[in-house]
C-alpha cells in the first residue's frame, strides 16, 4: 500500500497560480501511475490529470488543458500540479491518487490508493 500526502493548496485569487504536492511512501513508488482528482461542494469527484509511470505520457480533463501541469520527481516519490491562470470554478478539495500499473487512466475507479486532499480556494 502506498501513502499519499497533498500539500500546497491554499486560498489565491483569480489568475494565479498554486503547485500542489503529493508525496509517497511505503511501496516502491516508480511503478505506479499517478492521478489528480478534485471534488467542489456538492459536486461529484472528477478527474483532473494522469501521469504514467513514464512520464512523458500525460492526461488532462478539458477544464485543465493549456492551464494545468502534472509531473513527477521519482527520485523524491512525489508528483506535483501546476496550475495556472486558476479560476474561481477551479475551487475544490484536490486528491492525488496512486494506480498500480505503469499506466495511467482518466477513471476514478482505476485507482488503488488515496490522499486525504488539499483545498484550494480561488476568490473572483
Amino acid at each position: 500500500q502506498v501513502q499519499l500526502v497533498e500539500s500546497g493548496g491554499g486560498l489565491v485569487q483569480a489568475g494565479g497560480s498554486l503547485r500542489l504536492s503529493c508525496a509517497a511512501s511505503g511501496r516502491t513508488y516508480s511503478n505506479y501511475a499517478m492521478g489528480w482528482f478534485r471534488q467542489a461542494p456538492g459536486k461529484e469527484r472528477e478527474f483532473v490529470a494522469a501521469i504514467s509511470w513514464v512520464s512523458s505520457i500525460t492526461y488532462y480533463a478539458d477544464s485543465a488543458k493549456g492551464r494545468f501541469t502534472i509531473s513527477r520527481d521519482n527520485a523524491k516519490n512525489t508528483v506535483y500540479l501546476q496550475m495556472n491562470r486558476l479560476k474561481p470554478e477551479d475551487t475544490a478539495v484536490y486528491y492525488c491518487a496512486a494506480r498500480y500499473t505503469v499506466l495511467a487512466s482518466k477513471e476514478i475507479y482505476d485507482y488503488d490508493d488515496w490522499g486525504q486532499g488539499t483545498q484550494v480556494t480561488v476568490s473572483s
